[in-house]
């Protein structure tokens, strides 16, 4: 019965694009990590153009990365350099793997729609997490940061799995996210603006 709605094909793809990326918005290569082993113990399909994510080098690849990663965000000061550097490649990640998912839908429309909705949901996330590590550095003195790292990681697992096993829940998580962010995110900037406004007026 559920084969009969139309455009099914690509509604779920896109939930599943949505959680992959926002997954990416967490950790950058745990979620690529999940997909390439999944895709290579054949438990998900992989289209002809994303065959490489299924393959072998890409699979030690992105484990090796995923630990670095990992570990990296529990190093003072690196962790704060990695920010620098997560939000461009978690939009890359995160339209790579949205991507993934509609791959017969054509070149333009296909990366059109990963940069706006896969590379957009994985850069506001990933900029989100930056700006709460920046506040835990500046309230706690980085005490804080491994707490924030341990729930991004946890964040990047929870989000993958939920992205190949339920499609649906992982797409209102990662909008539900988002919004957080946003929320948050303004909540942050506005108050390290006031702070700066203090000081400069001291």
């Amino acid at each position: 019965m559920l084969e009969n709605i139309p455009y099914l094909p690509y509604v779920l793809s896109a939930f599943i694009g949505i959680g992959l990326a926002a997954a990416t918005g967490f950790r950058v290569f745990l979620p690529m990590f999940a997909v390439s082993l999944a895709s290579y113990l054949h438990w998900i399909p992989m289209n002809d153009d994303f065959e490489w994510l299924a393959g072998l080098p890409t699979l030690i690849t992105t484990g090796i990365a995923t630990i670095v990663e990992i570990l990296a965000y529990y190093l003072p000061f690196v962790d704060h350099l990695l920010d620098t550097i997560s939000v461009p490649m978690a939009t890359v990640a995160g339209s790579v793997l949205f991507a993934s998912q509609f791959a017969d839908l054509g070149t333009f429309p296909q990366w059109a729609l990963a940069l706006i909705a896969g590379g957009g949901t994985a850069a506001t996330i990933s900029s989100g997490f930056a700006g709460i590590r920046a506040a835990s550095t500046a309230t706690t003195g980085g005490l804080g940061n491994s707490v924030v790292g341990t729930a991004e990681t946890a964040g990047a697992g929870i989000m993958a799995v939920l992205a190949m096993v339920a499609p649906l829940i992982a797409a209102i998580c990662a909008i539900g996210i988002v919004i957080l962010m946003i929320f948050f995110g303004r909540k942050i900037w506005r108050k390290f603006r006031k702070n700066k406004d203090v000081i400069n007026h001291t």
